[in-house]
């Protein structure tokens, strides 16, 4: 039987609490050794038999540690990936990946002169709604995509002491959010021709961005992708129109809700969509026929057993280093494009 490999998880905050611990433990194969933390005894409540390090040194120092998962404020991402990588280890870094795309090239040239995977955290692929949207669209039930609409809304008036929303690089809504809008985007669609973003402070003690809508030009499709901290109602999560019609999603996927409330990973029930995706099908005598699809489970452990096959070299690496590069091109694009009022393309 072959041994698990031990991670090591840097950074126990909400995003390495919530999300990477117990999906690491949960996922087959993989076995969460270490948690770089300051606070040994937070970390010891919830999972008593992993050993807690003082710091990043301490756990690369260790040997047995296969993978280091990165999970602290997106300005130590790129240096705490290149210790890792120096001391042998392959490496998850939680989006955004860096917080310049320099950063983001150097990192992955590292890994591949180091020989090892180097991977971002794109859970968000293992969505129920977005995996169902994929497999309509692959069915070509909709006909030729021509307009998609992403919404990734909250309602959060007051603004929180964390660092991801005081201002810094790294910070906000669009470097919080925009990872996982535009993977999936680009899932779907690949490369746009150009970008266009409007990114501004909405909330009177706001300072930093929470709300951005930003419209990926393709020949004919436009993707339009949004984000707020102030939606109370909230609009659908994805609206799809095409050339022979449409598929409508509500609500966001059920994971993260469940992972706030100490649900184990791939316990009865995880993942179930809330609601079924709507999708309306039009006739060529302009009739439509709207019915609920059954919606695929959502699995977001499917991400660490595709890291687990990628440095085992029985699979590929789930987020390629093209993907990450480009995700990392277009938040920066966005950004300028938000700055000088107008479209950037992607050749300059």
């Amino acid at each position: 039987m072959t041994a698990p490999l031990n991670v090591a998880l840097v950074g126990y905050g909400f995003v390495g609490k919530v999300f990477h611990a117990p999906l690491i433990a949960s996922t087959p194969g993989l076995a969460l050794h270490t948690v770089v933390s300051s606070k040994p005894d937070a970390v010891h409540t919830d999972v008593p038999h992993v050993r807690v390090a003082a710091s990043l040194d301490e756990a690369l120092a260790d040997p047995v540690i296969d993978l280091v998962v990165i999970a602290t404020p997106n300005t130590l991402h790129a240096s705490q990936a290149h210790a890792a990588l120096a001391a042998g280890k392959h490496v998850v870094v939680d989006k955004p990946f860096t917080v310049t795309l320099a950063e983001a090239m150097d990192v992955l040239a590292h890994g591949v002169r180091a020989q090892r995977v180097v991977s971002v955290f794109q859970n968000r692929r293992y969505d129920s709604d977005f995996q169902t949207v994929r497999a309509l669209l692959a069915d070509g039930a909709v006909g030729e995509v021509l307009e998609f609409t992403s919404h990734f809304d909250r309602f959060r008036p007051e603004v929180r002491d964390r660092w991801r929303e005081q201002p810094g690089p790294g910070s906000g809504l669009w470097a919080d959010l925009g990872p996982h809008l535009l993977d999936q985007a680009l899932v779907l669609f690949g490369p746009p021709i150009g970008i266009s973003a409007d990114i501004a402070i909405q909330r009177a003690a706001s300072r930093t961005d929470d709300w951005f809508q930003v419209v990926l030009r393709y020949p004919r499709l436009r993707v339009i992708l949004h984000a707020s901290a102030m939606i109370a109602a909230g609009e659908p999560r994805f609206a799809v129109h095409g050339t022979r019609g449409s598929i409508v999603t509500h609500h966001l996927d059920s994971q993260e809700d469940a992972l706030k409330v100490g649900r184990i990973p791939g316990t009865a029930g995880w993942g179930e969509p809330v609601a079924p995706v709507q999708v309306t099908q039009a006739g060529a005598d302009g009739t439509t026929d709207t019915r609920p699809v059954p919606s695929v489970p959502g699995d977001y452990r499917q991400y660490y057993a595709a890291v687990r096959d990628a440095i085992r070299g029985t699979g590929p690496n789930p987020v390629t280093a093209d993907e990450a590069l480009l995700v990392m091109q277009l938040l920066e694009l966005g950004r300028r494009s938000a700055d000088e009022r107008r479209e950037i393309t992607l050749d300059g």
